[in-house]
């Protein structure tokens, strides 16, 4: 069983940059590849970013690419995701998630834990 709890969000101009944190608990968190997806209102849940268990591997959504970084801390349990450039189409709810089962976490159908989701407001 994995917990994930996301932090980071809020309101910043466009232009501006966040750093999104997801901590998660239980000690096999090195093993799962992670990921970040985001739902805007009216809007279906969609990729944004992923990375594998070692930290060797990333890919992102072409519409974040250039702008945004994930990253992750396995020694502190933590996946990190640096966000620059906002632009008003970046607001939305930002989830973590995670699955064990692959190495990386590009759909949302495959990830097996979840966390509760940071809200992302980027104003024009």
């Amino acid at each position: 069983q994995v917990q994930l709890v996301e932090s980071g969000g809020g309101l910043v101009q466009a232009g501006g940059s966040l750093r999104l944190s997801c901590a998660a608990s239980g000690r096999t968190f090195r093993s799962y590849a992670m990921g970040w997806f985001r739902q805007a209102p009216g809007k279906e849940r969609e990729f944004v970013a992923t990375i594998n268990w070692s930290g060797t591997r990333t890919q992102y959504a072409d519409s974040v690419k250039g702008r945004f970084t994930i990253s992750r801390d396995n020694a502190k349990n933590t996946v990190y995701l640096q966000m620059n450039s906002l632009k008003p189409g970046d607001t939305a709810v930002y989830y973590c998630a995670a699955d064990g089962g692959i190495s990386l976490l590009l759909s949302s159908a495959d990830a097996d834990y979840w966390g509760q989701g940071t809200q992302v407001t980027v104003s024009s």
